[in-house]
């Protein structure tokens, strides 16, 4: 499979962090002076979101909260689709399969059967839509795009992931999770153009990485107020624990060594969470450098992270690189390319 094109999108309204911090205090019930000491320690300083931060007094239900992820999620996934088609020199009717991520929002019918139309994809397209993937997202749906086009390498297959965590704050949760998530995750959108052959960097194997009895490290806790977000503090040594023996393994399967890898795609999912995976891989301070800057400039995108990471990044032509990502479950995704 080879990437042809790729697009991230983010909404217009764009924060510095401390002002994000000075709304979310308005809020909700938490102690300010941990709130921000909370949102500093995440290393973000500015993030676009999908609402003006005025309005978010308005999301008073889990309802209206979603009628507006309706709205936002298809605008901006549009948009991305669009990019990236256009990037890869591809008319919509010639894209042969769908695959949309999201975590933060839910619809039926799905939102990718409403995007097929507004971007004028052929009415036979197959779709797929996927939640529940969370972080990891971005890089198992790329992974699934490989196995498709390894039964059809003539036709073209494309991601979408779109989230918008901001709609889903909880004001009346206090726990450090809530605070955490507050100052942590952003709003954006991306999308991928893949060809069985083409031109662009290709995915050359990829893997999956599902840990038993770790439900309880992330995810959502789903009821009559929405999603309310579920992040355990163990996740940083379990991370540390289990990761680096999984890439390691990964690689050496191909004859490769972390060492050996030029080019890191690394999901931003926090300061702690990079760390962690520099320091057990052994990576020069460069490595995780577009890793770095995401989480800086945009905050975690969910599952449009790892793929805006991916459009930043320039390879090393004809030089092995990976791209992985963690999420719920817990669970890693994880991919081998050539530049």
């Amino acid at each position: 499979m080879h990437i042809s094109g790729v697009q991230s999108v983010l909404p217009d309204h764009r924060y510095t962090q401390a002002e994000i911090t000075e709304a979310f205090s308005r809020l909700t019930d938490c102690d300010e002076d941990l709130l921000r000491r909370f949102h500093a320690a995440t290393g973000v300083e500015g993030r676009n979101l999908a609402l003006p931060l005025a309005d978010y007094a308005k999301l008073d239900s889990f309802a209206r909260a979603n009628d507006t992820y309706l709205e936002v999620a298809l605008e901006l996934g549009e948009q991305a689709l669009r990019g990236a088609l256009r990037k890869a020199g591809i008319r919509p009717e010639k894209v042969d399969h769908l695959l949309f991520c999201s975590s933060t929002g839910v619809a039926t019918p799905s939102l990718d059967a409403r995007l097929a139309q507004r971007v004028g994809l052929r009415p036979d397209v197959k779709r797929v839509p996927v939640f529940g993937l969370g972080c990891a997202a971005g890089a198992s749906g790329l992974s699934r795009l490989h196995d498709y086009l390894r039964g059809w390498p003539d036709h073209v297959a494309v991601l979408v992931c779109v989230e918008l965590c901001s709609l889903t704050i909880q004001r009346d949760d206090t726990s450090i999770a809530n605070l955490v998530a507050g100052g942590l995750f952003g709003d954006g959108a991306a999308a991928v153009v893949a060809t069985g052959r083409g031109e662009g960097p290709e995915v050359v194997a990829t893997r999956s990485r599902l840990y038993p009895g770790t439900e309880h490290l992330m995810g959502w806790e789903v009821g009559e107020h929405g999603f309310r977000i579920v992040l355990d503090p163990d996740l940083t040594g379990f991370v540390e624990q289990v990761l680096s023996g999984d890439i390691r393994a990964f690689l050496a399967d191909y004859g490769l060594t972390p060492e050996q890898v030029a080019t890191w795609v690394c999901h931003p999912g926090g300061p702690k969470v990079i760390e962690k995976i520099a320091q057990t891989l052994g990576l020069p301070p460069k490595a995780l450098e577009v890793t770095w800057r995401s989480l800086r400039e945009h905050g975690n995108l969910s599952s449009v992270s790892v793929l805006h990471v991916l459009q930043e990044t320039r390879g090393r032509p004809g030089a092995p690189a990976v791209l992985l990502a963690l999420g719920p479950g817990f669970s890693a995704e994880l991919l081998l390319l050539h530049w």
